[in-house]
């Protein structure tokens, strides 16, 4: 059974290079098929799954890395209720809104979490 690595992005995309480093992380792991790559955005970090990125910090990691991460079928996971969904427009992945019961359970559930 492969591992699970729990990306849990925090860091505002804005104006930090932390969130889109964190995603072109995740895609190179992701792509060998040897680990079950999850994706959770919080926070300011949700901005990353918007169609419009030319905003954030190293938005082209976001267009080229971000894709990548759709290849493993999940959906992004993402905060109940965050204010920053009304600011996504069109999304470019699948995202599944989630309590905070919820990520403590696919906390517990990861072989290895990584907090950006």
């Amino acid at each position: 059974m492969n591992p699970r690595v729990l990306f849990l992005i925090a860091s505002d995309p804005r104006s930090s290079p932390r969130p889109a480093e964190a995603v072109r992380i995740a895609a190179g792991i992701g792509a060998w098929h040897k680990a079950d790559v999850r994706l959770c955005l919080r926070d300011a970090a949700v901005l990353a799954l918007g169609e419009c990125v030319e905003d954030l910090v190293d938005d082209d990691h976001f267009t080229r890395y971000l894709p990548i991460l759709h290849d493993n079928h999940r959906p992004v996971l993402v905060p109940r209720g965050s204010p920053h969904l009304a600011d996504l427009g069109q999304a470019i992945l699948p995202w599944r809104e989630i309590d905070d019961h919820e990520l403590a359970l696919e906390i517990s559930a990861a072989t290895y979490t990584l907090r950006f």
